[in-house]
Formats: structure tokens, C-alpha cells, sequence
């Protein structure tokens, strides 16, 4: 029997938060005073979620692979990026099993939209939704 290959990424990602930014947390737009500022649509969790995937590939961060020196990925989606980063990632058999990630935010409460983000990131990472956690 052969040994059980597996391997876990961590991501970690921060992002100046601003007055007439949307914000835009796991897919989900939530209303709030402020939000995220960056190159694409600034979702720092989906960021934190590539990096930990590129991380446990040993393929680098998400600038390696998005550049904020390429207009191509000016204002994207990050839901575009993450489902790109599957696909890089999920190559000579290697897959995403699960996800598990806390939030670190004062604000706006989160509870409310926590459902909501897991099925985004399972419809994403295309794995089930018991296999995604958010925590804030």
C-alpha cells in the first residue's frame, strides 16, 4: 500500500478598506460603508482561498499568477480567479478536498450572509457544500 499524499495551503491576505468601494467577501456582495480596496473586485477571502491553493502546490501567491500589473484582471470577479486557480491547481491528480477559513472583521456582521459565501466557494472550488467552512 502506497503512502497517502496529501497536502495543506494557507492563504492570508489584507486589504485597505475604503469609503465608495463595494464590498465583495466569498462572492457575495454585502452592503456596508466601506469596502476593500485592490486591482481586481478586492475579495480577500477568494484571495486568501488561491493562495492557500497555489501554496499547497508550491506554485506561488496569486500575483504570480493575476499580476495588478495586467489590465486583464482590473476590476475582475475574484470568483473568475479562484475557479482559474482550480484549474491550475487540479492538474496529475491532484483535487481540492475541503476549505476552511475565518474572517477577521469588525464590521459589517457577517452571520447573515455566512450560507451564503459557503456556496459560493463550493460552486467554485466545484466540491460539496459540506466540505466548506467560514467562520467570522
Amino acid at each position: 500500500m502506497g503512502v497517502l499524499d496529501f497536502r495543506i495551503g494557507y492563504g492570508y491576505d489584507v486589504h485597505q478598506l475604503a469609503k465608495g468601494e463595494q464590498f465583495w467577501l466569498g462572492g457575495i456582495r454585502i452592503p456596508a460603508e466601506v469596502g476593500a480596496v485592490g486591482h481586481s473586485d478586492a475579495d480577500v477571502l477568494l484571495h486568501v482561498i488561491c493562495d492557500a491553493l497555489f501554496g499547497a502546490r508550491a506554485m506561488g501567491d496569486i500575483g504570480a499568477h493575476f499580476p495588478d500589473t495586467d489590465s486583464a484582471y482590473k476590476g475582475i470577479d475574484s470568483k473568475i480567479l479562484l475557479r482559474d486557480t482550480v484549474t491550475k491547481v487540479c492538474t496529475d491528480g491532484w483535487g481540492v478536498i475541503n476549505v476552511d477559513a475565518t474572517v477577521c472583521l469588525q464590521e459589517p456582521k457577517l452571520r447573515p450572509h455566512i450560507d451564503a459565501i459557503r456556496q459560493s466557494i463550493s460552486e467554485c472550488l466545484g466540491i460539496s457544500l459540506d466540505r466548506v467552512g467560514v467562520k467570522a
